[in-house]
């Protein structure tokens, strides 16, 4: 099966949710989305995988992947303040976000819990799809940041 219908097989109903599409709305890094930044991660993930056999979940690395920013609000925005401290605390708030939309299981929250080590220093990552998640976000995250800057 081929890289592609394996992801969209896994990930399609979770992408048409009415809540993830509304990532879609949010910017994370530069001029890319939160939906296009989590897409970005699961595609990454597999590919890790995939090239180093390591044999992981799919349904949890690709779930972890797409879910892992799941917060649902822009953080570049002040509001109320609450999002000051958004490095620290949107991986918690993703996580419970997913387990109400689409009630993940233990492994799957996990890696969304875990996806900002080392800032939260005491969330180690505890599975090999954990692992990659958190890998993954940083190299996209950094590409993002350094080389999709808004103009």
């Amino acid at each position: 099966m081929s890289g592609n219908r394996e992801i969209d097989e896994i990930l399609t109903e979770i992408q048409a949710d009415e809540n993830v599409q509304k990532m879609k709305g949010f910017i994370q890094h530069g001029n890319v989305s939160t939906y296009e930044h989590c897409e970005s991660v699961a595609k990454l993930s597999y590919s890790i995988d995939k090239r180093l056999s390591l044999h992981s979940d799919l349904k949890v690395l690709l779930t972890g992947a797409m879910l892992h920013d799941f917060y649902l609000y822009d953080w570049h925005e002040d509001g109320d303040g609450s999002h000051r401290l958004h490095g620290f605390t949107h991986a918690k708030r993703a996580c419970d976000n997913a387990k109400e939309c689409f009630a993940i299981d233990d492994e799957t929250s996990h890696v969304i819990y875990s996806h900002m080590w080392p800032l939260n220093p005491e969330r180690i990552p505890q599975s090999r799809e954990a692992w990659i998640v958190c890998l993954a976000d940083k190299y996209v995250s950094l590409k993002e940041s350094l080389f999709r800057r808004h103009t």
